[in-house]
């Protein structure tokens, strides 16, 4: 719900910050067993694996008068080895436990968004 009024936010018009669409977004994902962390550069529209996981990115948003601040990105997350969605929504980088990916060894979550 609080990631549903974000967003309403930054695309209401009256008064609200311009958004602008990127070609893609980095993510990082944490292997909680071996404690490793990789970077997983990802286009819109395209799937990285990362492990068991499948991650799709579907857009991929920022604030235009300050590119670096924060990133929004909607993902898919599916694991692949149990053919189960792990997660479908919005990912925001400033606070990713807000939208979290819900799996006992992996976590994922947005650095922001690449042209």
């Amino acid at each position: 719900m609080r990631i549903a009024l974000l967003l309403a936010a930054l695309a209401t018009p009256a008064g609200a910050q311009q958004v602008a669409r990127a070609d893609g977004a980095l993510l990082r994902g944490l292997d909680k067993i071996s404690g490793r962390t990789t970077d997983l550069p990802v286009q819109v529209g395209e799937a990285v694996r990362y492990g068991r996981l499948e991650i799709r990115l579907g857009e991929c948003r920022y604030p235009a008068g300050d590119p670096s601040s924060d990133a929004y990105a909607q993902l898919t997350i599916a694991d692949m080895s149990q053919n189960v969605m792990r997660f479908s929504g919005w990912m925001i980088a400033s606070s990713p436990a807000l939208s979290a990916l819900d799996d006992a060894r992996y976590d994922v979550w947005v650095i922001s968004c690449q042209s």
